[in-house]
């Protein structure tokens, strides 16, 4: 059972994942965030680290990646998949932070990584208005983040709104408003009350 938890920063994504792997007996998957070496460095010149960052976070999900299909557990729980990393590169792309030749060439990392990828059984998008994402960043007071813009996570919706309706081709999508925290308890009955009887997913569930 591989859930992957989706969202704008600020979401709440990571919270969700510790509290929903913890109730569910999951093995919950982080972001690297703190061992990101690259991330000081792209909040302050994104120019010149932005195709670096790129690079070394799909390395990193990848093989995170490959830890939840491969380690036996009964299921796993990630904060944001390897698959949304694209949104971010192709960011910086539009915006002049990568160049073609760059993008390009993670493009190709991507798609060659592509083929040993599984998707995940449901990826749960927290919806957030970039307004309350930005209040939740300030409250968490990271260092690397005190730059963000309102507009960068203006930019960031509309490219995850592009990406569910491209990956909602090959998985479930289950949107939920979380502009209001909801408890990990009703959350998995509200999971429970959104997908079919005749999903996978939904079934695994009911054994829990």
């Amino acid at each position: 059972m591989f859930i992957g938890i989706s969202g704008i920063i600020g979401a709440g994504k990571t919270t969700l994942a510790r509290k929903l792997s913890e109730l569910m007996g999951y093995q919950a998957y982080f972001e690297p965030v703190k061992e990101n070496i690259y991330l000081s460095d792209f909040y302050e010149d994104p120019a010149r680290w932005g195709a670096m960052m790129q690079l070394y976070l799909l390395t990193k999900r990848f093989s995170q990646h490959q830890q939840i299909v491969w380690n036996g557990t009964p299921g796993a729980v990630q904060d944001r998949t390897i698959y949304e990393d694209t949104i971010f590169a192709k960011m910086l792309y539009e915006d002049g932070l990568i160049s073609e030749r760059d993008y390009e060439t993670y493009i190709s990392h991507f798609n060659v990584m592509k083929r040993y990828l599984v998707y995940p059984d449901v990826i749960i998008y927290l919806e957030v208005t970039p307004e309350k994402a930005m209040e939740r960043i300030r409250l968490r007071g990271r260092d690397a983040e005190r730059n963000m813009s309102l507009e960068y996570l203006q930019k960031l919706e509309k490219g995850y709104q592009e990406f569910l309706d491209e990956i909602g081709q090959w998985t479930q999508v289950l949107r939920v408003d979380y502009n209001e925290f909801i408890d990990a308890d009703d959350f998995i009955s509200l999971i429970k009350d959104n997908l079919s009887q005749e999903k996978r997913f939904f079934r695994s569930l009911r054994k829990i």
